[in-house]
């Protein structure tokens, strides 16, 4: 599969580095443009390539970028892109850690709800919960009773079903977390975040989690990121 990476930070550059491993022709891009890729291109064989590149080159495209950046890439960046091209969204908000007042994400959004509505363009949730550490080197054959197991939002059946068969690929089941709406199951302080559970804690905790954002989850009122 030709896949895009729009981020080339710790989960991009994890993700570049594990899909080629696996066979996939990587076409990745960072805010800084694709000569400052060299050396992870030189690594991997992925190929640099500028972020309009990348969401053009991929049958499954990953924006893996800081919460904050996200209204910053270009309106057109999926414009004439074909609709069963896969966007995989792995972002977090982190209001007080890093990305300011997200007002919409405040009242209630989802989060990759309100990334859908920035990129005009639907979404898939994952390796949002993951560190980056733990997506490149813990993957583990299908079968092994501590493999790792990812919750996987989207309101696209046939988007999903690719996206966890990518999962397997990499070493970890994928386990259905809902619609879109339904993805703050995952986010930042809920029981699934950061824990590497295998399928049956990620259900678990997906039962378990509240919608309510925890203090240290929230925007203060004069939050700004850092």
């Amino acid at each position: 599969m030709n896949i895009g990476i729009i981020g080339a930070g710790h989960i991009g550059s994890a993700l570049t580095r594990r899909l080629s491993e696996v066979g996939h022709k990587v076409f990745v891009a960072n805010s800084r443009g694709p000569e400052t890729l060299s050396a992870l291109a030189s690594e991997t064989g992925a190929t640099p390539v500028s972020p309009h590149e990348a969401a053009r080159k991929g049958e499954c495209v990953i924006v893996t970028i800081p919460e904050k950046n996200i209204a910053k890439l270009p309106r057109d960046l999926f414009a004439g892109v074909p609709d069963e091209v896969i966007v995989i969204d792995t972002g977090n908000y982190y209001p007080q850690q890093r990305d300011g007042r997200i007002e919409e994400i405040e009242q209630g959004m989802a989060e990759s709800r309100w990334v859908s509505e920035q990129l005009d363009r639907p979404v898939v949730k994952t390796f949002n919960n993951i560190y980056a550490d733990h997506l490149l080197r813990l993957g583990q054959p299908a079968g092994s009773p501590e493999r790792i197991a990812l919750p996987v939002a989207g309101d696209d059946s046939r988007s999903k079903s690719i996206v966890i068969q990518l999962l397997d690929e990499l070493g970890f089941d994928g386990v259905d977390a809902g619609t879109i709406d339904e993805s703050w199951k995952q986010q930042p302080g809920s029981p699934v975040y950061a824990t590497d559970f295998n399928a049956a804690g990620v259900k678990k905790a997906l039962a378990e989690a509240s919608k309510e954002r925890t203090p240290e989850w929230k925007a203060k009122a004069s939050a700004t990121g850092s």
